[in-house]
Order: C-alpha cells, then sequence, then structure tokens
C-alpha cells in the first residue's frame, strides 16, 4: 500500500488519532511496537492559524515517528488553508483531514463529521487543504455517513480521489452511531468494490485484537487497518497483529512485568515531553488499559491516581512485586 510515494508495504497497521491518546511519546512508543503509520491528535484549524501553545506543541514530533501524519479539522476554508500550509511547513510525512469526529461541540463549528450532511462542502474543504499543500499527500478520514438515510461514502470517496486525496480512512459507523453498536465492515467492502476507486481504503472500527485485524482484512480487502482504542494501554497490538497476520499464530501476551515497565517508559517521556504536571495528568488515560487483567490492578490504580509527581508513581509502577499482587487473572 502506498500513500502517495510513501511505500507502507504489504497490510499496514496504522495508529489512529485520538484526542489526549495520540501524543508523540504514545505515538513513538507504537511506531517501535510495529505501527507503520501514527497520527497526531486532531489539532483546530483556527488554533494552529492563532499559532496558539497547545496547537504547536501537539505537532511536535520526532524522527523516531516517521511516517507520521498531522490530522486537522475546521470548518471554515481559509482557516484549514492556513493551517494546512503551518503543518506542511513542519515538516511531517502526511496531513490529514478529519471529517469524522462525532463529538457535538466539533459538529457544530461546522467541522468534524459536520461535512457528512454536505458533500458539496467536504468538496470543498477538502479541495483547499490538497491545494494548500505542496510536498505531501493529503488524506482523509471520516465515516459512513451523517445517518443510516445519508450514507453516501462511495460518492464521497470518489469525490475525494477526483481532487487528489491519497487515501481514505474510514471508520464503519454514522456519525449518529457516534461509538455505539457494531462497525459496519460490510460497507467496506462495498467501498472497496466501488468502480474506478484506485486510492487505498484504510478501515477503522472495532479493531482490538490480531484476530479483529486479520479478519477485517480477509472479509473487507481494506488495503489497511487503522486501530484506535484497542491500542491504548497495549502498543503490543501491532507487532502482535502483524504476525498473526504473516503466520496465523498468536504471539504469547506481554507479561504483568512487561506491562508495568512500558507504562513505566511511557510516563518517563510524557513527563520529558509536556512537563511534570501535564506528563502525569495525561497518562491516566492509560493506566487502566496497561493494568487489564492484571489480578489486584485497581489497588495499585488507585494509589496511582493519587500522586501528582512521576516519582512516586514510577516507584508503585515497579516496585511491586507480580507474585505478590500482579498474577494475571485467568
Amino acid at each position: 500500500m502506498n500513500i502517495g510515494s510513501i511505500d507502507l508495504g504489504d497490510k499496514p497497521l496504522l495508529l489512529a488519532p485520538m484526542e489526549d491518546v495520540t501524543d508523540s511519546p504514545f505515538r513513538t512508543i507504537c511506531r517501535r511496537k510495529g505501527a507503520n503509520v501514527v497520527y497526531t491528535e486532531f489539532i483546530s484549524s483556527e488554533a494552529i492559524i492563532r499559532d496558539t501553545d497547545a496547537a504547536i506543541h501537539k505537532m511536535d514530533f520526532s524522527d523516531e515517528e516517521r511516517p507520521f501524519g498531522v490530522q486537522i479539522f475546521g470548518g471554515r476554508e481559509e482557516a484549514m488553508e492556513g493551517a494546512a500550509k503551518v503543518a506542511e511547513n513542519n515538516n511531517p510525512d502526511i496531513v490529514d483531514i478529519n471529517f469524522g469526529c462525532p463529538v457535538y461541540k466539533i459538529v457544530k463549528k461546522g467541522a468534524g463529521s459536520a461535512c457528512l450532511k454536505d458533500l458539496d462542502m467536504m468538496e470543498r474543504m477538502a479541495g483547499t487543504v490538497v491545494d494548500a499543500v505542496e510536498t505531501k499527500p493529503v488524506t482523509v478520514k471520516t465515516r459512513l455517513g451523517w445517518d443510516d438515510r445519508t450514507i453516501r461514502i462511495q460518492e464521497a470517496a470518489l469525490m475525494l480521489q477526483s481532487i487528489g486525496v491519497k487515501a481514505l480512512t474510514v471508520h464503519a459507523r454514522t456519525r449518529c452511531q457516534k461509538y455505539k453498536g457494531e462497525a459496519r465492515w460490510e460497507w467496506l467492502k462495498k467501498l472497496k468494490e466501488t468502480p474506478g476507486l484506485e486510492i487505498p481504503i484504510i478501515g477503522n472500527g472495532d479493531v482490538t485484537s490480531p484476530e479483529d485485524a486479520k479478519r477485517m482484512f480477509d472479509e473487507t480487502g481494506v488495503d489497511g487497518v487503522m486501530i484506535g482504542r484497542g491500542a491504548i494501554g497495549n502498543p503490543w497490538i501491532f507487532e502482535h497483529s502483524h504476525h498473526y497476520i504473516e503466520t496465523g499464530e498468536l504471539l504469547p501476551e506481554p507479561t504483568v512485568e512487561e506491562r508495568l515497565e512500558l507504562c513505566a517508559e511511557q510516563l518517563r517521556r510524557s513527563v520529558k515531553h509536556h512537563g511534570e504536571r501535564y506528563g502525569v495528568i495525561i497518562m491516566k488515560k492509560h493506566y487502566g488499559q496497561y493494568l487489564k487483567g492484571v489480578h489486584n490492578s485497581r489497588h495499585l490504580r488507585g494509589k496511582i491516581m493519587k500522586e501528582s509527581e512521576m516519582q512516586p508513581i514510577l516507584e508503585l509502577l515497579l516496585n511491586f512485586k507480580e507474585q505478590e499482587l500482579f498474577a494475571v487473572a485467568t
């Protein structure tokens, strides 16, 4: 699979952009664990053109993360044009447009999945970004439609291809579904079978295990699979999925010690990247998943969540003995 001139090999796995999750520390770890492409959290085009510290910080990355994409969203063409140029100047490998976020505060501004109600607006927005970005491939992430009556993903895909978008990721739910119910993979298969559609299609939704990743490839024919919530606290999902897709064999689950050590590494990276206060806060989204299935983990997590500095948390993570508290639950 290629995105523009970027060769991602056969059946690549991509880390989905997730707000307050896919920061540089987590992206770096996921790349090391086998993610073929990683993306920023989605970043407001209005914040980018105002040069806010938060927006610029979200675009910070290291070469370890390449191939790396910056995802932008917005409801004004002028802001999207300016943000696309700033993003390109930051020298990522990909500039991605978010046309899928279902959150009300985003949609009410005409951004995210609001464009699913108006494909003409989607065309104008995407075309503005494609025209603004001169040296990087532009990609899009969206959903099937606004609701069941407005599923026009095949039409949208052909339109996006015609204006120069180089790849399309589809979360196989409508905006009205948000994150409820099952992802409707049958639409990914229909999309891949659309006459005249040649750009890569990346499937997203309900991939939380290596078996899910392989099944999405097998059942839908997508060119790539994007993993979101299934990677939180479980960066191993990428290398384990690659191995299972290639061999049909499941690798052993990481040991408790491996989980705690990687969690500690991410905490150190988080504090280095964000500073101690926010670096500790943002890691709170990850502890529950790193400790999932670990006996008595609630006890450890309760202690961790009370701490506001890194060192006490590291001591809690690394000094407990597996045989005392952390035998994996059966």
